[in-house]
């Protein structure tokens, strides 16, 4: 990933925040390497690494993502520049060659004494004015530019490890403003390989935390979270 970056964004500041059992030191110029504690997280390491930035902007990709020609961040930038958006995220290229967006809307509806009702679905409000290639949402995929101010705003909620994405955006509802662009991408390069080859320990080590499967303790933690920090009473998913 950080070759890809260095190849179209050579000055470009790369903060990586490692959780990772047995790390290894990664140098260069314009390269922050911080080692937290072994297994401590995905939220807690975005709010470690965004307690970093000190740009008017940051931009959000996972370890596994390559740019290419098509990684366009001044268009990311330019939309940022000229709207009130907060965020706006880029559409993700498979090893297949299709691309996601992961694209949601999201929705409280009042629920008296019992409790909220949570629902999400797919999809999008209107075209953004002025850019066809971008519509309004509430969620995005993990590929995006924000204004580092609002996403230090919301916050990642420190308790989820493991499983968590749509929670930012959950908890960003209201506060950010989202957009969409099918026309900016990243590519994905997975680091799981195929079933009937044989990863080293290493490996197996990075899928099982980078692709944990689900878990009763897991539901419990996301129920208490959504449930109780947020007063639901039920969660719908379109």
């Amino acid at each position: 990933m950080i070759d890809s970056v260095r190849k179209y964004y050579p000055e470009v500041t790369i903060i990586v925040a490692d959780d990772s059992d047995k790390p290894e030191r990664i140098q260069g110029a314009f390269i922050e390497h911080y080692i937290m504690p072994f297994g401590k997280g995905w939220f807690a390491g975005r709010n470690l690494a965004i307690s970093q930035v000190t740009t008017k902007y940051l931009l959000w990709v996972d370890d596994d993502f390559i740019f290419t020609t098509e990684t366009r961040i001044d268009k990311l930038v330019d939309i940022l520049e000229r709207t009130t958006l907060d965020l706006v995220g880029g559409a993700v290229r498979e090893k297949t060659g299709m691309t996601t967006t992961f694209r949601h809307q999201i929705s409280v509806e009042p629920g008296g004494e019992e409790g909220d009702c949570l629902h999400t679905w797919p999809g999008y409000y209107h075209t953004l004015e002025g850019f066809p290639h971008c519509v309004v949402t509430d969620g995005v995929v993990n590929f995006f530019l924000a204004r580092t101010d609002q996403v230090q705003r919301v916050g990642f909620d420190p308790r989820l490890t493991r499983v968590a994405h749509s929670e930012f955006f959950i908890d960003g509802l209201g506060v950010l403003h989202v957009a969409s662009c099918h026309h900016v991408t990243v590519d994905h390069a997975p680091k799981i390989k195929l079933p009937w080859s044989q990863p080293d320990q290493r490996e197996k080590t990075y899928n099982e935390f980078r692709y944990p499967k689900s878990s009763a303790a897991n539901v419990r933690l996301q129920h208490s979270l959504f449930y109780l920090k947020n007063r639901f009473q039920c969660m719908m998913k379109g």
